[in-house]
């Protein structure tokens, strides 16, 4: 059975995929495309129920859910640390109102999470919406004054000279009293049925515990998506993204989940949250 695999072109997901691409890993009568978008892409054909198994955000999931069902690893998540935002300058959070932000998606968990940081909607603040790999270039050229990074902008925005305004992963863990900052999350195509969606969780699951046991291998393979990183800030990288949550959400993943979709229903910044449940 051929089956569509979204995710996003970034070391952490080709980290997790690593097992399927290489064939590492017994696949039964299921062959993978692997379909490499960012993750604003992704969340936009996610809506529009395109693709078999993929990658969204957090933030998408909560107008996924009639045709998807959450996998229950493969979570992405911030612990204490995550999107940031980065300018040449230092800004506070009350210039941040009036400050023209790049961003790198509107249905990406960095946004909302920064909707929450401000306790304002999208259309209250001045925003530029860019890949997420031309922040940086937005940031240079004076079109925007703060940047919404994720991914590994998040190890070398000093690197490109500058400086951190708000990491929000580091808010929300605050916020929440230590609750990791959920972001990104696989879903699966709820009509392919019960039989084959516990298969393909089981798969999955396999290739991101493969990647964990074999890590060099893991992440010489990621390492060309990398962008500039050296493997050291790659395994890095890979390591915070990719680690026991992502295994399994465990009790705490889940309810950091529930309190995100919670906290954002409350501030109306998204429908009321589903019921989750975790295939």
């Amino acid at each position: 059975m051929q089956l569509t695999l979204g995710h996003s072109p970034d070391p952490d997901d080709a980290f997790m995929f690593f097992a399927l691409a290489q064939h590492r890993i017994p696949m039964g009568n299921y062959e993978f495309t692997h379909i490499l978008q960012d993750i604003q892409t992704l969340n936009e054909r996610a809506i529009r129920a395109e693709l078999d198994i993929t990658a969204v955000s957090f933030h998408a999931s909560a107008y996924v859910l009639d045709n998807y069902a959450i996998l229950r690893c493969g979570a992405s998540m911030g612990d204490n640390y995550g999107p940031m935002l980065v300018a040449k300058q230092g800004y506070t959070r009350d210039d941040m109102y009036s400050a023209r932000i790049a961003i790198p998606g509107r249905m990406t968990s960095a946004f909302l999470a920064l909707q929450m940081y401000l306790g304002v909607k999208a259309e209250e603040l001045n925003l530029i919406t860019v890949p997420f790999d031309e922040i940086f270039d937005a940031l240079d050229a004076g079109t925007a004054d703060v940047g919404l990074i994720i991914h590994e902008g998040q190890l070398t925005y000093q690197d490109s000279g500058f400086v951190l305004c708000e990491d929000l992963g580091r808010w929300w863990y605050s916020h929440t009293g230590g609750l990791p900052l959920p972001l990104g999350c696989n879903v699966i195509r709820k009509s392919l049925g019960e039989k084959v969606i516990a298969e393909i969780s089981d798969i999955l699951h396999e290739s991101i515990k493969y990647g964990l046991v074999h890590r060099a291998e893991g992440v010489a393979h990621a390492l060309p998506l990398g962008r500039g990183l050296d493997s050291q800030r790659a395994d890095e990288f890979i390591g915070m993204y990719v680690n026991d949550l992502t295994v399994d959400y465990g009790d705490r993943g889940r309810r950091a989940v529930e309190e995100f979709m919670k906290q954002a229903h409350e501030q109306g910044l998204i429908p009321a949250p589903r019921e989750l449940q975790f295939v």
